[in-house]
């Protein structure tokens, strides 16, 4: 990794957790509001629930408290290091995943990042933590306990400790906002590898929740990549320091075994176009 590197990570003080869902419909919750579907499977739940949306909206999207997650996986880059991975196990229980994510808040007291966090992923992990009964005293601190966090807290659109890349970058206004997957793929990184949000309830269905957590990762490199830009851009970081810490994601990924991370460094040159 060099000098250079190993300098710069002991510089950080913060560390920085890059987060992101997955979900599928809650079938058993669309039962408990729905009496004449409770004799239904999953599958014709779902499609009953994805019907009425369609006449509604024209779209499947279904509306947020009814999203449950199947996965949250994360990049912790901290004083010790680059991390990736997937939270608890593919079979553990939508509340453990919650509460282990809280749990690393709570730790950690970490820089949050996401891409489209802000209206989506957070607002899931609010519904379905409260239904499941979370713990989350740090990440809903507001300044009660420790002042600090008045001014500056996870739940402020505009304030830093939780940057929505994506929201940032398109000012706040939803239609200037770009999907992650293009913006990767314009920067010079892997981009979205399998499949994309559309389709992981099938491969749900398929009992393929181990594609769907390993997409889930590279959704959360892709997007630490693009805030080290961001915050190179910033002038946080200067390019030495950028081109180190790149460096350091790809060494990291070239050592772990799993089979996505072959595809995710194959389809990532060695030189991004944007910055060569």
């Amino acid at each position: 990794m060099g000098l250079l590197a190993t300098f710069f990570i002991r510089l950080r003080v913060t560390p920085v957790l890059v987060f992101d869902i997955e979900t599928i419909p809650d079938v058993a919750g669309l039962r408990r509001l729905h009496a004449d579907w409770r004799e239904l499977n999953d599958i014709e739940v779902a499609e009953r629930a994805f019907s009425q949306r369609r006449e509604k909206t024209g779209g499947d999207f279904l509306p947020l408290h009814f999203h449950r997650i199947v996965a949250i996986s994360c990049v912790l880059r901290s004083d010790a290091g680059f991390r990736v991975g997937s939270i608890g196990a593919a079979n553990d229980s939508e509340e453990s995943l919650i509460q282990s994510f809280f749990g690393m808040i709570d730790r950690h007291t970490p820089q949050l990042v996401s891409w489209n966090g802000s209206c989506f992923d957070l607002p899931v992990l609010h519904y379905r933590g409260l239904l499941c009964g979370a713990s989350a005293a740090r990440y809903w601190e507001l300044g009660e306990n420790d002042h600090d966090f008045r001014y500056n807290n996870y739940i402020g659109r505009y304030h830093t400790r939780h940057v929505d890349l994506m929201d940032i970058l398109a000012m706040y206004q939803p239609r200037a906002s770009a999907p992650l997957d293009d913006m990767a793929k314009l920067a010079g990184y892997a981009g979205k590898l399998g499949m994309d949000g559309s389709q992981v309830w099938q491969a749900y269905c398929d009992g393929r929740i181990e594609e769907i957590r390993s997409y889930c990762e590279t959704d959360v490199v892709n997007t630490y990549l693009l805030f080290n830009r961001f915050q190179k851009m910033r002038g946080v970081m200067d390019g030495v320091q950028h081109a180190a810490e790149e460096s350091l994601v790809r060494d990291t990924l070239q050592r772990l075994p799993a089979s996505h991370w072959n595809q995710y460094l194959a389809s990532w040159p060695a030189t991004s176009p944007a910055v060569a």
